[in-house]
């Protein structure tokens, strides 16, 4: 593997984001890499991908306590705030330990958008990753600077989807 450790986003208000992170992650675990996946927003959610990234040896980190205001709009957003400097000490820690070849921080975007992460917080972070290790941030709302401190940004646009017709997310397919 090239030693070079690269930064990818996925963003837009389109499908395929997680599933695109973890598409890599199976890609990367399939050539010997270490993998880490860390996953946010998504705590009452359970789609089956952190047991399936389990079942193959990716190591994952679930910050289920990190809610979206916007679906829990009584949520005390100073408490999530603490759980996000928690998770960024992790994450940290993590990529200081020089464990894995590539980490996913799903959703981490959105930490942003929702005002639980600041960008400056957030680019400090990435100016912190080792040169080794491959990066992937996903979630809508990247912001420019975000978007300009990454290697590979894919940008995902919804152009037709079945819930606008009033079909309910589908197992399986959604989530």
């Amino acid at each position: 593997m090239n030693k070079k450790g690269y930064i990818h986003i996925y963003t837009g208000e389109g499908k395929g984001k997680t599933t695109a992170a973890i598409g890599l992650a199976v890609r990367a675990k399939s050539r010997g890499l270490r993998v880490l996946f860390v996953q946010f927003m998504k705590g009452g959610i359970n789609g089956g991908e952190i047991e399936m990234l389990e079942s193959i040896s990716v190591t994952t980190k679930k910050f289920d306590k990190v809610l979206s205001p916007h679906f829990y709009p009584d949520i005390d957003k100073e408490k999530l705030k603490t759980e996000v400097k928690t998770a960024l000490d992790f994450i940290k820690k993590a990529m200081s330990e020089n464990n894995f070849d590539l980490i996913v921080l799903d959703e981490f975007n959105y930490l942003i958008l929702e005002g639980l992460l600041t960008e400056d917080e957030a680019l400090d972070l990435i100016s912190h990753k080792p040169e080794d290790i491959e990066l992937v941030i996903t979630g809508r709302g990247a912001t420019e600077k975000l978007i300009e401190a990454a290697d590979y940004v894919t940008y995902m646009k919804m152009l037709k989807h079945p819930y606008t017709a009033g079909i309910k997310a589908r197992e399986g397919i959604e989530y």
